[in-house]
């Protein structure tokens, strides 16, 4: 699947968990599957978790940080105090 494929996967609306990208449909913020991989769950854990997301879901969510990275503009990312 491509990128952009995936990508039609995420979807943004003000109304729909403050207007956070979430998977389309789901309202699965991407960042709350992104915190589950960064905390090393596997894309299989995650699927047995949450029995209504599909593969191409989680890789959607991690094209979207591809896209999000790349961006022009700033990026904060707090420190620890």
């Amino acid at each position: 699947m491509e990128n952009n494929e995936l990508l039609s996967r995420i979807t943004i609306d003000p109304v729909i968990c403050h207007g956070k990208p979430c998977i389309g449909g789901l309202r699965y913020p991407v960042s709350s599957i992104l915190e589950y991989l960064a905390a090393g769950d596997t894309i299989e854990d995650i699927l047995a978790e949450f029995t209504d997301l599909k593969e191409e879901d989680i890789k959607a969510c991690l094209a979207f940080a591809v896209l999000a990275v790349n961006a022009k503009g700033s990026i904060v990312i707090p420190h620890a105090a």
